[in-house]
């Protein structure tokens, strides 16, 4: 089930499902560890008129938004049980404490007593033993903690806390948890247990006919008990609704920090870029890292989660928040990968936030061969967003003080290598971590990367250094060009395999990655013949001629696939990069219709609260693959930039706060 809320801080990241319940507590790193997770859901539920019902229980019609205040807001309406209850939440920017406010809508005509409970199952530091969950009487909280964890739940109405309460096992022992206690309207006000544990809290009301009642929960996280019982009293001194007011006007001045032009956009368009932008900086943890996900979702079918950090999606993300201004993330995460880089020079498949090796399934082995278990790509795509960052900040004392560590280090790696008789990059697994080869997207990055390290060379003035990174990256273009442009078929293969004695063999699927490689990374004006006949191939055969339409990644592609009768899901990614090549061709006003088409084409199937998937199915639009997806994000984010850039280049607007203009 995709997520339809992500809130993050830096510290924190809480991501919520379609029934308004929390589903992912990452903490103290965004993407590690996660304390819910997996089959785990903060339920919620009512009891009224001696009735019960969970809103995951399929009675409710529930409505999940968010509005430009990175808040979201939820509207659950029980036609059996005649009541509406609004959700609104936020995450405090400062402090870990999760916030929500909480309207009951009694509809029918007489007054009636209102239970609303909430379920809370946690798996503490990633195992279900050795939890604790007990009753504290002088605060009149619920606490859950391990160790270094712990998490305090609270709730207030009229200056009035928690009016139920119990706590036990959770799924062991043949029980199945306090909800099922819950679901008679009273709970046991069992004190204490430990092992795999949860609770239930509930706020009983009396609603008049025809009106509302107000009230508060929340959820404070902290390393020890103390610190969670300390932000609870933080939450007491302050009241939920000014925290909440506060944070709703921090995160408004943020997001409206830059003056854009919207020239020919339309309103859900915008609100999406400004969405986009939370949902961005929400998988950004204050160490540097940045996920790709928190949506722990993936679990449940396959081996892992996405929440790790790819170079090769944080690189894009990072040249998107450079754009939008935000400085300081992207250093912290050029700091990240100046520390995790390796002795030698590259970067490794993925890490954690912690930064930390990261799990892969990248061989060190192939074909009885010893290899690196890396993509190239991800160690040239910083190089290429350090280079974004210098335009974007002019920041020359940062980009001294990496230069040698990262920069130099990783540039001469790539420059080593090499296949010595093509003089393309050596074979390495591809950016979709597929393949083993010699891939264009890979060679057309590292071409990126070693002209952005003699860029860098050249402002420091070591010249000798500067010229051996641009002979190799000018040798790399020509290789590509030479030896992965097929001019038969009228597009790049995505990839080759050269064995000792220099012989090569192709892998000629289609793949999206080519031409957009070429094209983005400038290994081809877009005049040239060959980029355009390769850009308007990959077009044409990989468009999904479906009603819900998009673009997929390779033929053939197998992940997540949905239909027999496509080239493969469309992914808001590819899509997008086409949509970038619209820009870039782009002559007049008219010529950008079919870029605002495909921008309102991205709008049309997102989530109502503005997440991004990975992917699509083909026919039913359902999202497929992890949401929200930070890449997802950064490259429409980028996409409108790029349009707004381009408006300016034509002179349809006068002047875009761009900073990367």
């Amino acid at each position: 089930m995709a997520k339809h809320l992500s809130f993050g801080n830096g510290s924190l990241l809480i991501l919520t499902d379609a029934y308004a319940r929390v589903r992912d507590i990452y903490f103290p790193y965004v993407g590690l560890e996660n304390h819910a997770g997996g089959s785990n859901a903060h339920r919620l539920g009512v009891w009224v008129d001696g009735r019960f019902s969970w809103l995951d229980d399929g009675s409710w019609t529930i409505n999940v938004q968010s509005d430009l205040a990175y808040t979201g807001l939820t509207t659950a309406y029980s036609s059996a049980l005649q009541l509406e209850i609004h959700f609104t939440d936020v995450l405090c920017h400062e402090k870990n404490i999760f916030l929500r406010k909480i309207k009951v809508l009694n509809k029918l005509t007489q007054k009636r007593e209102v239970r609303v409970f909430f379920n809370q199952q946690f798996e503490l530091c990633h195992s279900d033993k050795g939890d604790t969950a007990f009753y504290d009487p002088q605060s009149n909280t619920v606490v859950h903690y391990e160790g270094a964890r712990a998490f305090l739940i609270n709730a207030l109405r009229e200056g009035r806390g928690l009016t139920d309460y119990t706590v036990g096992i959770f799924q062991i022992e043949g029980k199945e948890g306090t909800y099922k206690d819950a679901e008679d309207g009273l709970l046991s006000k069992n004190t204490i247990e430990h092992g795999s544990v949860d609770s239930t809290v509930a706020m009983a009301m009396q609603i008049e006919g025809e009106s509302v009642e107000t009230f508060h929960y929340w959820m404070t996280i902290g390393h020890s008990v103390d610190e969670a019982k300390e932000l609870n009293t933080y939450v007491l001194r302050h009241s939920p609704d000014s925290l909440m007011k506060t944070t709703r006007d921090y995160w408004n001045a943020w997001v409206e920090k830059l003056n854009w032009n919207f020239y020919g956009l339309g309103d859900n368009v915008i609100d999406l870029f400004k969405k986009s932008q939370f949902y961005l900086r929400s998988h950004v943890d204050i160490h540097g890292g940045i996920i790709a996900s928190g949506d722990s979702d993936m679990l449940q079918g396959g081996r892992d989660t996405y929440a790790y950090v790819w170079p090769r999606d944080a690189a894009y993300v990072t040249v998107t928040l450079d754009w939008l201004g935000d400085r300081h993330s992207a250093r912290k995460f050029f700091d990240f990968c100046n520390h995790v880089i390796s002795k030698d020079g590259y970067l490794m498949h993925k890490y954690r936030a912690d930064e930390s090796l990261g799990s892969s399934w990248h061989g060190y082995v192939v074909n009885g061969k010893t290899e690196l278990p890396i993509q190239e790509d991800e160690t040239a795509l910083i190089l290429w967003a350090l280079w974004e960052h210098w335009i974007a900040s002019k920041d020359l004392d940062y980009i001294e003080s990496i230069y040698e560590s990262f920069i130099k280090k990783a540039a001469t790696f790539l420059t080593t290598y090499r296949d010595p008789y093509t003089g393309l990059p050596k074979p390495s697994y591809n950016l979709w971590e597929e393949k083993f080869g010699v891939h264009t997207y890979t060679a057309a990055t590292v071409y990126a990367g070693l002209m952005a390290a003699a860029r860098f060379a050249h402002i420091f003035g070591e010249e000798r250094t500067e010229h051996s990174f641009r002979t190799v990256a000018e040798e790399m273009r020509s290789a590509i060009i030479k030896y992965l442009y097929d001019e038969k078929s009228g597009y790049f293969l995505r990839s080759a395999l050269i064995s000792d004695s220099g012989e090569m063999t192709f892998d000629r699927t289609l793949d999206a990655s080519s031409a957009y490689g070429v094209f983005l990374f400038g290994i081809l004006p877009q005049d040239d013949e060959r980029l355009q006949s390769a850009v308007r191939i990959t077009k044409e055969r990989l468009t999904i001629n479906t009603p819900v339409g998009g673009m997929a990644r390779y033929e053939g592609d197998q992940y997540y696939r949905s239909a027999a009768d496509v080239p493969g899901n469309p992914w808001f990614i590819t899509t997008l990069w086409y949509t970038q090549w619209e820009i870039s061709i782009a002559r007049s006003d008219r010529d950008l219709d079919k870029v605002r088409a495909d921008l309102n084409w991205v709008e049309r199937n997102t989530l109502r609260s503005g997440i991004l998937s990975e992917q699509l199915n083909p026919y039913t639009r359902e999202q497929v693959g992890a949401a929200p997806l930070t890449w997802s994000h950064a490259e429409f984010l980028r996409t409108v930039i790029m349009y707004m850039q381009k408006l300016k280049e034509l002179s349809l607007i006068s002047e875009t706060k761009n900073p990367h203009g």
